[in-house]
């Protein structure tokens, strides 16, 4: 299989991770013209499935390091295949009210908050699972992203000040990201994340952790997808019958949107061996600055805005990009 052995290309591969996770909520806003969310939601799990599976496939199963996917994929334990799929549902239940909040409050507010506490509170959580990397540089960096979220908040406030709507997709991202915080250690304890090359046996590769995960979200779809079609944030319940009455460039819109994060999940799995759990998590988590980029300059989610708010943005960006940089250093 596939193994990272250079902590640049893992550094690198982190960077892609960051852009896919921060990019595919743009799939969310494109069908949203003429689909709900909910509907979006279905298509956007079989795409996670079907990248599973085709990683699984190809970098899986390629080279002469480490087990191939289908021989790891027999010989994985029930230990470890729960602890991806507890991983996949907790995942799944978390990136529900994720978009439920781009729905109602847009990608520029939605992402910094929710996916900004996922970072903090996953990077502690994985840090105590596998200490690696400078603490000094990693928790600096977290700290300087926490500022840049407080600081989106008080711009997005400004923006969405006396809506219903604005208010509750913020209270929406909150929950979603104390959720995702905790569904990346799950993955990570399914792994041996010390030895790709020879894994310990009943462990599992990248690839096999991250199929297995994506079955998780796919099974747990049938509970937290369908109470989020009876149950929506906005607007009328939806039905099964409606879903299989969309267009076929509609469902293919969800389908890239799984595609698209699920590349940046699979490889910030696989450099977790090299630069370690806790930074891998950290840099692929920058992406409230990619969302946010894709909401001020292509979605104009602050259109309008008074010069004191675009100011707010600014600083968000610095605070941003500045932690980021202490993250990479922490691991060298």
């Amino acid at each position: 299989m596939f193994i990272v052995n250079s902590y640049f290309l893992a550094v690198v591969l982190c960077v892609v991770t960051m852009i896919c996770w921060g990019s595919w909520g743009n799939t969310q806003k494109l069908a949203a013209k003429s689909w709900r969310y909910e509907l979006f939601y279905w298509d956007y799990v079989i795409g996670l499935v079907l990248l599973a599976l085709i990683v699984g496939f190809t970098l899986g199963s390629t080279g002469e390091e480490g087990r191939s996917f289908t021989a790891d994929l027999m010989q994985v334990s029930g230990a470890a295949v729960l602890s991806a799929l507890v991983g996949g549902i907790i995942f799944n239940a978390s990136n529900i009210l994720l978009s439920a909040s781009v729905s109602l409050a847009g990608m520029s507010v939605a992402f910094p908050v929710g996916v900004g506490i996922a970072l903090v509170l996953g990077v502690i959580l994985n840090y105590i699972g596998q200490p690696k990397g400078d603490p000094t540089l990693l928790f600096g960096g977290v700290a300087l992203i926490m500022v840049a979220i407080i600081v989106n908040g008080i711009a997005s406030g400004r923006m969405q000040k006396g809506t219903r709507t604005g208010s509750k997709g913020i209270v929406l991202a909150v929950i979603a990201g104390v959720l995702m915080s905790c569904f990346y250690r799950f993955v990570a304890a399914a792994m041996d994340l010390d030895n790709f090359q020879a894994p310990e046996p009943g462990k599992a590769t990248p690839y096999t952790a991250f199929f297995i995960f994506t079955i998780g979200i796919f099974i747990s779809n049938f509970l937290w997808g369908t109470l989020a079609m009876k149950y929506p944030v906005q607007g009328e319940p939806v039905s099964y019958k409606t879903y299989f009455k969309g267009a076929f460039g509609t469902h293919l819109v969800g389908v890239l949107g799984g595609l698209v994060w699920g590349l940046g999940t699979v490889l910030s799995y696989i450099v977790a061996g090299k630069a370690g759990a806790a930074i891998s998590y950290a840099l692929g988590q920058g992406a409230p600055m990619i969302a946010a980029l894709w909401g001020v300059f292509v979605w104009h989610e602050f259109k309008g805005a008074d010069s004191k708010t675009r100011l707010l943005v600014g600083l968000m960006f610095v605070f941003f990009l500045t932690g980021l940089s202490l993250i990479v250093m922490a691991g060298e």
